[in-house]
Parts: C-alpha cells; sequence; structure tokens
C-alpha cells in the first residue's frame, strides 16, 4: 500500500516522524546516487504508485528526501520554467512530497537493494515496461577473439528454445553439462545488461585443479592435494560479480548465440575473468536489466560513450528505430579502437543478425582507417565524432573535453540536438550532464548520460 503525503512542505517533519529512521551515515551518500542517476526510475514510482497525472509527471523532477526502515520519501519540484511549455505554470506541483512504502521493512542499509528492485519491479509491471530480473541464466563459452585491440569478445551458446515457443519467452533449458536455468534472451534490445558471476568460474578452476590434482596423487592421500579454505580465498576474484551488455543475440541452427565484448584495460577483475575464459567453460549470470533508450525513437540524437557502452550504442545503431541518423562520440583511451564501429551498419535489422559482422572473426588489429572519418561512413548513415585521450577516459575534465568538441562539432555542422544518450565513467557523467543540458538547452529527461563504470 502506498501512502499519499501532504502536498505542502508545512507538515512535512511531522508526517514523516512516524517512520523509523535508520540512522546510518551511508544514507546520504545512496540518496544522492539514486537522485543523479535513477531520475526515470523515480518519476515511475510516481507515476505507479501516486494520483499524479501523466501530464503533471511532465511538469516536475523528482528527488529522495530520505530513505526509512519502511521506505522512501520522495519530493517533487517544478522543471526549470525555460523547458516548460508556455502556459503550464502550476505552481501547486512545487515540492509535493510522498511516501512510497517497500514491500517488506528493512533493517539495514544492506538490505536497501533487494527491496529497491521489487519496487522497481512492482511499479515496471504496473506501468508495462520491461524490468529488472533476478535471473540465473547459464551460457556455455564457445570463442572469444579480439575485434579492436582492446576488446575481446565472448562467443557464448545456449540451447535452443522448443519450436513452438517464442524466443523472447522464458523457458526450461539445460546446457551442454546439463546445468539447467531458465532464460529469455532477448534478440532486439541495445545495452541489456547481465550481471556476470566472476566467482563462478574461479571456483570451477579450483574444482578442475582439485581433480587433477587427485589423478596425480600416485597413492597419496587426496586432502594431501585439495585446495584448503584459505588458498580458496585467495582464488576469489575481487569483485565477485561484474556488469557487461549484451552485444547481440540471435537464433541460429544449433541453439541461441551471443556475444559480449568486454574492454581489457590493465589488471581488472572482469578483463582478467574475460581474457581466462576457454571453450567448454560455463559462463553463469545472476541479475539482468534493459537499457533506457525508449527517448531516442524521435528527433537529431547524439549517443557519447568510451569503450564501455561501446557495445550498448553499435546494437542500438544496427536496431535503430528513428528516420533521423545520430551523431556517435567515440570516446576511446586508444586510437586503434576507433575501429570498433568499422562493421556496423544501422538499420541492419534483426533478420540479419549474426551476419551483417560477417568478417568480425578477423582480428580488428589490421590497417583498418581508424580515424572515423564521415567519409568512410557515408554507406553507414551515422557520424562518428573520434575523441582520442591516450589516458584512462575518467573525470571532469573528460566531460570538459566532450562538451568542447560537441560544441565545435555543431559550430561547423548545426544541427539541433533533441535527445541525448551516454554512458561513461561516474565523475565524467555527473560532470557532463549539466554541461550539456546547458548547451543543447534540453530537459533532463531529454539527457539521459548513464554511469557504466567507476573509476577506483
Amino acid at each position: 500500500m502506498t501512502n499519499l503525503l501532504l502536498a505542502t512542505t508545512e507538515n512535512t517533519d511531522n508526517q514523516n516522524s512516524q517512520y523509523t529512521s535508520l540512522n546510518d551515515p551511508e544514507i546520504a551518500s545512496v540518496v544522492a546516487h539514486i537522485n543523479e542517476e535513477h531520475l526515470d526510475e523515480l518519476l515511475g514510482f510516481l507515476s505507479a504508485f501516486t494520483s499524479l497525472s501523466t501530464a503533471e509527471l511532465d511538469l516536475v523532477d523528482a528527488q529522495i528526501t530520505d530513505i526509512y526502515v519502511e521506505g522512501i520519501a520522495i519530493q517533487t519540484c517544478l522543471k526549470s520554467s525555460e523547458i516548460q511549455p508556455a502556459g503550464t505554470h502550476n505552481t501547486s506541483l512545487h515540492d509535493q512530497n510522498f511516501f512510497i512504502d517497500f514491500a517488506a521493512p528493512i533493517s539495514q542499509l544492506d538490505d536497501l537493494q533487494a527491496q529497491y528492485i521489487l519496487l522497481k519491479q512492482r511499479a515496471d509491471k504496473k506501468l508495462g515496461k520491461k524490468t529488472i530480473k533476478l535471473t540465473k541464466q547459464v551460457f556455455d563459452m564457445k570463442n572469444s577473439y579480439r575485434v579492436s585491440k582492446n576488446m575481446l569478445r565472448l562467443e557464448l551458446s545456449m540451447p535452443s528454445l522448443n519450436s513452438d515457443t517464442p524466443l523472447n519467452n522464458t523457458a526450461q533449458l539445460s546446457n551442454a553439462k546439463g546445468v539447467t536455468s531458465s532464460t529469455s534472451v532477448p534478440t532486439n534490445e541495445a545495452g541489456y545488461a547481465y550481471l556476470f558471476d566472476l566467482e563462478h568460474n574461479a571456483m570451477a578452476n579450483a574444482l578442475i585443479t582439485d581433480s587433477t590434482d587427485d589423478n596425480k596423487s600416485n597413492g597419496n592421500k587426496a586432502s594431501d592435494y585439495k585446495t584448503n579454505g584459505s588458498e580458496k580465498e585467495n582464488l576469489r576474484p575481487a569483485r565477485p560479480h561484474c556488469y557487461y551488455t549484451l552485444r547481440k543475440a540471435w537464433q541460429a541452427d544449433d541453439g541461441i548465440r551471443a556475444w559480449v565484448d568486454v574492454f581489457l584495460h590493465g589488471d581488472t577483475p572482469g578483463g582478467n575473468w574475460a581474457a581466462a575464459l576457454q571453450a567448454g567453460e560455463t559462463v553463469v549470470t545472476k541479475r539482468e536489466f534493459p537499457e533506457k533508450v525508449e527517448h531516442l525513437r524521435d528527433g537529431q540524437a547524439v549517443l557519447i560513450v568510451d569503450e564501455t557502452s561501446m557495445p550498448t550504442a553499435a546494437r542500438l545503431l544496427e536496431l535503430w528505430n528513428n528516420p533521423t541518423p545520430p551523431l556517435v562520440i567515440c570516446v576511446t583511451q586508444n586510437a586503434d579502437d576507433q575501429s570498433y564501429f568499422d562493421t556496423v551498419k544501422i538499420r541492419s535489422g534483426i533478420d540479419n543478425i549474426g551476419n551483417d559482422n560477417s568478417n568480425s572473426n578477423s582480428n580488428s588489429d589490421s590497417d583498418t582507417n581508424n580515424d572515423c572519418d564521415t567519409e568512410s561512413r557515408e554507406d553507414n548513415h551515422f557520424t562518428v565524432l573520434p575523441i582520442v585521450t591516450n589516458q584512462p577516459n575518467s573525470g571532469a575534465e573528460l566531460a570538459t573535453l566532450i562538451d568542447r568538441e560537441l560544441g565545435d562539432y555543431l559550430t561547423d555542422n548545426p544541427l539541433q540536438i533533441d535527445k541525448v544518450w551516454g554512458a561513461l565513467e561516474a565523475n565524467t557523467a555527473k560532470a557532463l550532464r549539466p554541461l550539456l543540458k546547458d548547451r543543447l538547452e534540453l530537459s533532463r529527461t531529454d539527457v539521459v548520460v548513464k554511469v557504466y563504470w567507476r573509476h577506483d
């Protein structure tokens, strides 16, 4: 049950006094993160669980003001007047306060993620939207190869669904090793993300080592060769899980095939995991969710990506559902990774899935033209504006560079940008959003710049 608070600020403190504070020093940073990164979800909560109309929600932004044991407090505020339609100023929408109940109370901040996911699932279901799934998937590792200097493509497979079952429906399947999982692999979505279980492969390799040592023991006790508890702890990766985008999935004659492209950059848990995978291993995912790209269906769009989000942009271009081709700002540390988009064709269509990059098995470190000039893209109907930094792509300085390069491009090529989608490092994304809003005079909902990674 969702409770609607008084639509004024006068009695907010008294009204909220009936809820239990968590008194956790980390709450402020969590609230700031949600407010910066998840506005669309907060507006979805208000749409699903309050009496605010779609027209009213179009006029407001929202922010969490506090997190309680019982739920979250959300406050609305009017968008900046300069981006509101004429005659729509409505002071009654300013500083309205709402309380959204959790499905179950939380006892500590560590419980918040599970309850927040449940809230999102409930809201998305009510609104008829795709949502996050807490689903285990098991893929078989088939092959891996470089598609640019530092981008490793994992080729994964999964058994076919029954012929009378639609590909995107859920079904119980067994992989080549008999492991059963519930599967629903999307073939027509861009940016669909999976949470990969890195620990699964580390522990599986430890078991294989134990088994090999047993066979070599020559009569010694197996316990002399078993990996002990402390050794197994050392085998655990620094991060047990890591998100990667589903670059592409399609139905082949021998089952479902999928690509996952992993950017290899230094000594990282995800990169080390991907580079060590061998054909025949199983790859396990534990969570998945769709990307927010619906706002790109009309208008002139600009896509802003680095190596972590290039796979999303590539699939988005192949499935482009907008009569106006986008401008792609591609930021890479190494110039040789700019070749990633060389084989991507806009509007290739789902009928050509698996065929439009037929030469992708070849190593892309060849003499391909890496300057991504407009002339080489004419047949593909989209333009790539390359930015090569020669250093890790993070920080406010990069945001300033992207904004400046976009400004210079628009001076020479006057376009009216209507929509933005991007995904970058956390500090870069945070600094870039207001720069783009000011330069392009767009609302916050039209400038979607996601956080795909954090610089540690």
